[in-house]
């Protein structure tokens, strides 16, 4: 991997040289408002270690963003998503998919089967193009409990758009639409020829009607890069944690500052130790969500409340519309990718995260984060202990349960033969 002395990030401004008195002086000659605020179509823009970085946290731009990565894309386009679905935007998406296909692009599209539109209508021009198509888990079985939850469009081997969204109308439009608030990050430069290999195995893994778990682990851990500025981490059904889960957890042990935009919020409890650990040393703070299309995950959040805000954790809950986004600033590292906070992204469900290491980058994703704050409500203790009604924290432990305890067992048991035994 390359190395590198650290980059340059801009929020729609001239450039900013990575270094902590120059780039505090230019903040402050900058006055920039904090992404995430109201109105906010600030995009973070920058270089680390060779590689361009582009943040798009509008769902308007983040499709015609990616548009344009699949319209120029010359030799290879791979595209792996959670949901695919069949709506404006998914049909947008497919058809320019056939049209690369068309004018020689080579394209995979691989698509979780339990996630995306069962509608094979949809899919059926994709099927009689030359786009090689495939669906992950498509039938009963072990493998069906298992989500493919990562989302990956990679153009060429040199330029990817990752994060938490899915191709679906819901993630590509504003707030005031009532879309989900998500982030996606384009990624162009040599660290991203890594993402090729692990791609095309894991497309050959899904379409082999006898694959082996134990193929599945080992290629998220052959294929996970943990060298340079920039790493690239897998997570799934693995025995002990997931390489992306290990990362985060080793990040948190010695950080004095810690913000998570989490939309589904519901760790082990080691994790909840090493979180309330930085807030001892430091500052941690949380986003999550307080609208969503699963009562259940707010439910799990609000059940560990009363536990965090004890241990000085500053909690927001964000409210202008359903949150998706995924995102840890730990000191000067960026966790950013398809991972939630919760026991099926840390345990079980593939998931694609990237580790960037960079201070400039930190401090614009931080920033981002004041912005989301802003626009959140604060959930202090006096007004959690209004809330702590009998009825409230029985429904809140009935969501944990579902949530962060039945679900993960019988899909953990199921998955990995022996774990308890």
């Amino acid at each position: 991997m390359l190395e590198g002395e650290g980059g340059e990030i801009r929020t729609m401004a001239p450039k900013v040289n990575v270094s902590g008195r120059r780039l505090a002086r230019a903040r402050r000659r900058r006055h920039a408002r904090p992404m995430g605020e109201s109105g906010g179509h600030n995009r973070v823009e920058g270089e680390v270690s060779g590689n361009r970085l582009t943040l798009y946290p509008e769902g308007p731009d983040r499709l015609d963003a990616l548009i344009r990565l699949i319209e120029e894309a010359r030799e290879t386009l791979r595209f792996l998503y959670y949901m695919f679905m069949d709506d404006r935007a998914g049909t947008r998406v497919r058809d320019a998919l056939i049209a690369a296909s068309g004018r020689g692009v080579k394209v995979w599209l691989l698509v979780d089967g339990f996630g995306s539109t069962g509608n094979m209508e949809f899919f059926q021009p994709l099927i009689d193009s030359p786009v090689h198509f495939c669906r992950f888990s498509p039938h009963w079985g072990r493998k069906y409990l298992l989500r493919n939850h990562q989302k990956l469009a990679l153009a060429d081997g040199r330029r990817v758009m990752m994060g938490g969204f899915n191709i679906s109308d819901d993630y590509f439009g504003t707030a005031e639409e009532g879309a989900w608030r998500d982030i996606g990050l384009e990624v162009e430069g040599k660290s991203v020829a890594c993402l090729m290999d692990y791609f095309d195995r894991l497309f050959c893994w899904t379409q082999a009607p006898n694959a082996r778990m134990r193929d599945l682990r080992r290629m998220l851990q052959q294929h996970s890069v943990t060298e340079g500025k920039m790493h690239w981490l897998f997570g799934g059904p693995t025995r002990r944690l997931s390489p992306w889960a290990r990362a985060v957890r080793m990040d948190m042990l010695a950080a004095t500052r810690l913000d998570i935009v989490a939309a589904y919020f519901a760790p082990a409890p080691p994790m909840l130790r090493r979180m309330t650990k930085v807030a001892r040393r430091g500052r941690t703070r949380l986003i999550t969500a307080a609208k969503s299309d699963n009562n259940a995950t707010i439910a799990a959040a609000r059940s560990l409340y009363s536990y965090l805000l004890k241990r000085r954790v500053q909690v927001f809950e964000y409210e202008p519309t359903k949150l998706h986004t995924k995102l840890f600033v730990v000191d000067d590292v960026v966790h950013i990718g398809s991972a939630n906070f919760d026991m099926r992204s840390l345990f079980l469900n593939l998931e694609l995260m990237l580790r960037v290491e960079d201070p400039a980058f930190a401090a614009e994703m931080r920033r981002f984060f004041d912005g989301e704050a802003a626009a959140s409500r604060e959930i202090t203790r006096e007004a959690h202990r209004k809330e702590r009604t009998l009825l409230n924290r029985l429904r809140w432990a009935i969501g944990y349960f579902i949530v962060a305890v039945a679900d993960y067992r019988i899909t953990r048991r199921l998955n990995l033969p022996g774990v308890g035994r």
